[in-house]
């Protein structure tokens, strides 16, 4: 009888420790942990995460391209990626789809150091410096076309992601690629100061740069929702407390505490989404217009197909 009594207590003890274990939840980043993924960061510093129940692991790529192909093949649970890639993914049919947004502003731009150039219009007869064909090129051409210059009265050169060295060196006049929040500051820490175009400003719709996508066979379960408002707690946070939370992501990456990352930091505080789940239907439904319009798409996808905001 007392033998019973116990392993029923047991068994309950047991049962209910599985009931109250946090749920497990795979996260891919894009790249390497930096500045970009600091909400990110700071829901696991403030046990966000934790708190609805979620025990999540977060994953630096070996290789960026596989984030969202491991979603899609159902390997990892979420993945951070980009906007524009996203509707390649959808053009493609991958079964992926947004459901959150990390940071709702591009960061590319065209950099110079020539300060004779005050405008697009300048880049008349200099050689610009990329690294991605297809839609580098169509963002250049958007952005010169907006000033009334033929994108064919310049010269774009391969630099094979070396864009600040290209310009440093004088390989190039300007770069198309680089970062407002990191090569931007990276030039400025070598005693220079860039002249930088947004490319939003000139003629390219404006879209997310950084995103979450899950599989779309997973949109039902509730750990997704769970996350996102973990995410969004890491951004409040991480607003109201940029210095003390910037402390603790420097302690938590010690090799990740220089003077870059630091301001880099800061500089992307007005780049995060303060409401990650929030979906800007017209933005993608403006920059698929952009992709197609520029061949870069074979067809116009519905956004239901592959963003949506989870209510």
């Amino acid at each position: 009888m007392l033998k019973n009594t116990v392993c029923g207590l047991l068994l309950g003890a047991t049962l209910a420790s599985q009931a109250n274990a946090a749920e497990k939840l795979t996260l891919v980043l894009d790249w390497y942990i930096n500045p970009d993924h600091a909400p990110i960061m700071v829901a696991e510093q403030i046990g966000a995460f934790k708190a609805e129940g979620l025990d999540v692991k977060i994953v630096p790529p070996s290789d960026p391209a596989l984030p969202p192909r491991l979603v899609a093949a159902k390997q990892a649970d979420l993945a951070i990626t980009y906007q524009p890639q996203l509707h390649f993914f959808a053009d493609q049919g991958l079964p992926l789809v947004r459901v959150g947004t990390l940071i709702n502003s591009p960061l590319n731009t065209v950099m110079t150091l020539d300060k004779s150039i005050t405008t697009p219009a300048g880049l008349k007869g200099k050689k610009i410096g990329y690294s991605v064909s297809g839609i580098e090129q169509a963002t250049l051409a958007t952005m010169l076309e907006h000033e009334h210059l033929n994108p064919n009265e310049t010269k774009l050169i391969n630099v094979n992601f070396q864009l600040t060295s290209a310009l440093l060196a004088g390989q190039v006049d300007a770069v198309i690629g680089g970062y407002r929040n990191i090569e931007a500051l990276e030039l400025k820490l070598q005693g220079k100061d860039p002249v930088v175009f947004n490319v939003e400003d000139y003629g390219v719709p404006s879209y997310d740069e950084l995103i979450i996508v899950a599989n779309r066979d997973s949109l039902a379960e509730p750990k997704i929702k769970k996350f996102l408002a973990a995410l969004k707690k890491g951004s409040d946070y991480l607003h109201a407390h940029p210095q003390e939370s910037w402390l603790a992501f420097a302690k938590a990456h010690p090799e990740l505490n220089t003077e870059l990352n630091k301001q880099a930091w800061q500089a992307s505080l007005p780049l995060f989404a303060t409401d990650p789940a929030k979906l800007d239907k017209a933005r993608y439904q403006a920059y698929e217009q952009f992709l197609f319009d520029n061949k870069l798409i074979k067809k116009i996808t519905p956004v239901e197909q592959y963003a949506v905001e989870l209510n």
